[in-house]
This record gives structure tokens, C-alpha cells and sequence, in this order.
């Protein structure tokens, strides 16, 4: 800021007691040392609100960038739910086309013709099945 040096500050002190006197010096010396405090103080509060005031604009420009992807992924997944509608309406309209007799034999098989298939494969003996294969040990680990 000011190159002041110490033969500066001497000069100053010189002249002040000559133009002040010794019974006003230190009064006056009181008062300066308040009044800059004072401006330091105000100069900091400043410093403090430019910089309070930048970082506001900065989440600002965040929320802003924010709500733009949140709109992006809000009509992505709008226009993925209405081609998933669009596919299930097809869908839905070719099962109608195909008919009641031909929906039949399109159709799952009935739980009847499901558990009547279910007992023919559990009565599969099970030596036919080949046992699991045994997990080849660790070293240090096959003494257990």
C-alpha cells in the first residue's frame, strides 16, 4: 500500500509533538489508533460482502446449471415412459388382433398344465445328477 519507512514515522512523530505538544500527543495518538482501527474494520466488512456476493452469483449459476439437468433427465424419462406406453398399447392391440384362438396358444400355460409338469421333473433321481464339483483348497489351508 504506502512505503512508509522508519525514518518517515520519526519525521511524523517530530512534527506532531511540536504542532500538538506533549499533554495532546497522546490523546491524539488514541484517536488515530481508533479511527484506523475503525477503517480496517470497515474495509474488512467490505471485503466480506464482495466476497459473500460473488459466491452467492457462483450458486446461482449452479442452481441454474441444476435445474437445467434436472429438466433434461425429467423429459428423458417422459419421453422413455411414452415409448414404453406407445410399445405396451402395440403390444396390447396385436394380442387383441390375434383373437381369442389364437390368444390360447400364445398365452402362459395354466397353472394346471404348470404343476402337472412340475412333479415329472423332481422325480428325476438323483444319482443321475453329477455331484458339485469340490473347490480346490488355498495353500496353506488344505492341513484343515
Amino acid at each position: 500500500m504506502f512505503d512508509i519507512g522508519f525514518s518517515e514515522l520519526v519525521i511524523v512523530a517530530v512534527v506532531a509533538l511540536i504542532v500538538l505538544g506533549p499533554e495532546r500527543l497522546p490523546k491524539a495518538a488514541r484517536t488515530m489508533g481508533h479511527l484506523f482501527g475503525r477503517l480496517q474494520r470497515y474495509v474488512n466488512d467490505v471485503k466480506a460482502d464482495i466476497s459473500r456476493e460473488m459466491e452467492l452469483e457462483e450458486l446461482k449459476k449452479l442452481q441454474q446449471q441444476v435445474q437445467g439437468a434436472a429438466r433434461e433427465l425429467e423429459s428423458s424419462v417422459s419421453s422413455a415412459v411414452r415409448d414404453f406406453e406407445t410399445g405396451a398399447r402395440e403390444v396390447e392391440r396385436d394380442l387383441s388382433a390375434l383373437g381369442p384362438a389364437d390368444a390360447g396358444a400364445a398365452s402362459l400355460p395354466s397353472p394346471a398344465e404348470a404343476a402337472a409338469q412340475a412333479p415329472a421333473a423332481a422325480a428325476t433321481p438323483a444319482a443321475e445328477s453329477e455331484p458339485p464339483a469340490r473347490q480346490a483348497s488355498l495353500p496353506g489351508f488344505d492341513k484343515i
